[in-house]
């Protein structure tokens, strides 16, 4: 009980957040933290099979999946607001309203009494247990949810499946398609470079220097550009004169702490062959 009312209101003001955050990958991170509390409290009901697959599982593989395709994507990118599935927001509201029907008719029919039964059910084990249970029992339930966890997956592929109606550019076609756009809007020619480029900083979040000295934003990710994090080149770049003067001073100063000596070596001796 201790636990639960502890993890209880952190899992509910996550859950929150997860609706109510901009960025996409903050409400990734606040999912993770209702992951690991609920496996936290499979851990406190004696059930080290369910905590072991909510952390290894969920938090570990299919959270981390969820990370990898916002940074693949990019935390900036817009959402699509066109539906490529007529009726599938109106299918998704009332999917909603079922589900939260459910919900809330299970809640109402359980009572608020201490759980009573964990001891018998775990008494030749957890796992075997539960697996008992699955396989006999609810096995039913079992094979139709896997259907459903195989049905979203194909839907998350539908959706985000792009149909290609032009052929995919070449080499060639891309690099007439540059010379038009060098043509028409004047914008770089070849290749720009990486970052860091003439400039005083080698990050990879401070932008190349163009030949006319100004900065190459699209050299820089733009992932790092929706962040904030793009430093300025020309800030970097300010004391560059400065410091070529230094180094050209020091380097005169050497040269001159060099001339007597190597002027003595090279004079002849006096008394030769005469």
């Amino acid at each position: 009980m201790i636990a639960f009312w502890i993890l209880a209101p952190i899992m509910t003001i996550a859950a929150l957040g997860i609706l109510f955050v901009r960025k996409a990958v903050h409400a990734a991170l606040l999912l993770a933290v209702v992951m690991i509390s609920l496996a936290i409290l499979y851990a406190v009901l004696d059930a080290p099979f369910l905590f072991a697959v909510q952390i290894i599982v969920y938090t570990g593989a299919i959270l981390m999946l969820f990370l990898f395709v916002l940074m693949l994507v990019g935390v900036d990118s817009s959402d699509s607001l066109v539906e490529t599935i007529r009726g599938q927001r109106v299918a998704a509201m009332l999917g909603g309203l079922a589900l939260g029907l459910v919900l809330v008719v299970g809640l109402g029919q359980i009572s608020l009494g201490t759980a009573v039964g964990l001891d018998v059910a775990n008494d030749k084990g957890n796992i075997q247990a539960l697996a008992s249970i699955l396989f006999s029992r609810y096995v039913f339930g079992f094979e139709v949810t896997s259907a459903l966890l195989i049905t979203a997956a194909v839907g998350a592929m539908v959706l985000a499946h792009r149909e290609r109606l032009t052929p995919k550019p070449g080499q060639a076609e891309q690099a007439a398609q540059r010379v038009r756009d060098f043509a028409e809007k004047g914008t770089h020619l070849g290749p720009l470079p990486p970052p860091g480029v003439y400039a005083r900083h080698n990050a990879v979040d401070t932008p190349a220097l163009l030949p006319d000295g100004t900065p190459a934003e699209a050299s820089v990710s733009r992932v790092l550009a929706a962040r904030g994090t793009v430093r300025s080149a020309p800030a970097l770049a300010d004391d560059i004169t400065e410091i070529e003067s230094q180094i050209g001073g020091a380097t005169h100063a050497g040269r001159e702490s060099e001339a007597p000596a190597s002027t003595t070596e090279q004079t002849p001796p006096t008394g030769g062959s005469h």
